[in-house]
């Protein structure tokens, strides 16, 4: 006796061959190389020497970003024709969560790096420990405390007197972007910043409960919000690079201070830019296509867990850049 069972299975759909993943590989490449090669520049560079660094950057950055429209509308065009079933959904969620992981270990390299040069480098410099027995010879009188005020170099005399290790001239930081060297607690940005930072971590949740009550118009409305807070947070970095550079002294080649507050602050200001036009992507798609409900909203889900991300790595870096 044979008994015959069916099952309904979903079917799962897998997209064509595309060159989405390479194109969107080849502007990054591009966007970082011109973005080193900037760094480069400010740092080593001839200012009276032009160079194609900044063409470069951009037109990385813009293959880049068009390709992400690109890929960002062919998947919202197969969302939209019932394509993505639940399976296929809960692979979207595994990606995203990988690709977040995959973020978190970036900054965590960055965040050992720093932990490395207070810790362990500085000290040795300085003449700590059995490593520090190199002091003599290299960077003799030189004494270690952070932020580094001066350089290795500096302490010497400078670099006409380093003829052993010498990588070129470093200038000192007039001010640390530290709160101890603040003016004043109101005119201190990056505490303005964290604020609108953690703010907008508020306004997307309740726009996201917003989506989940049915409430298109309370969702555009504090996902709009939320979009115009990371504009402004980034308007305030940039103005801060600006006091910085012209005002405190510090510049990428102040030494490893220098360097590493514009590398850790930089790269998080980049994906804090990825991180707002994405959610402006999103915010568009309700506002213009009317897309989202209550049960189909995953494309402003993925977003809102990548703004909170940048938001929880901003208080990370706002604690040991800035106050410790």
């Amino acid at each position: 006796m044979t008994t015959q069972t069916s099952a309904a299975h979903e079917k799962y759909y897998v997209p064509e061959k595309s060159k989405l993943a390479v194109c969107a590989t080849i502007g990054l490449v591009l966007s970082i190389y011109g973005a080193a090669s900037i760094m480069n520049d400010m740092t080593f560079g001839d200012p009276d020497q032009p160079t194609s660094s900044w063409t470069v950057f951009l037109c990385g950055l813009f293959f880049f970003l068009a390709t992400l429209f690109a890929w960002f509308r062919t998947a919202i065009k197969e969302n939209i024709a019932g394509m993505n079933s639940a399976q296929l959904k809960k692979s979207y969620v595994l990606g995203m969560f990988w690709f977040i992981f995959s973020e978190v270990m970036f900054f965590l390299a960055f965040f050992g790096a720093l932990f490395y040069v207070r810790n362990l480098v500085g000290p040795w410099l300085a003449g700590e420990g059995e490593a520090g027995r190199m002091n003599n010879l290299l960077w003799e009188g030189f004494q270690f405390s952070w932020p580094m005020m001066e350089t290795p170099q500096e302490a010497v005399g400078g670099v006409a007197n380093q003829p052993i290790a010498n990588n070129g001239t470093f200038d000192s930081a007039e001010t640390s972007m530290a709160f101890r060297d603040a003016r004043a607690w109101w005119a201190w940005l990056p505490m303005w910043n964290t604020l609108i930072l953690l703010s907008s971590s508020f306004t997307v949740h309740i726009a996201h409960m917003g989506i989940l009550d049915g409430d298109k118009k309370k969702f555009n409305l504090w996902l709009g919000i939320t979009v115009a807070l990371g504009v402004l947070f980034l308007c305030l970095q940039v103005y801060e690079y600006y006091e910085a550079y012209a005002h405190f002294g510090l510049t990428l080649n102040s030494g490893i201070y220098g360097s590493t507050f514009f590398m850790l602050t930089g790269f998080h200001g980049f994906h804090v830019f990825m991180g707002m036009i994405m959610l402006f992507i999103q915010w568009l798609r309700s506002v213009r296509g009317g897309h989202f409900t209550a049960d189909d909203h995953f494309g402003f889900e993925a977003s809102s867990w990548y703004w909170h991300f940048v938001d929880v790595v901003w208080v990370f870096l706002f604690l040991f850049v800035y106050i410790l």
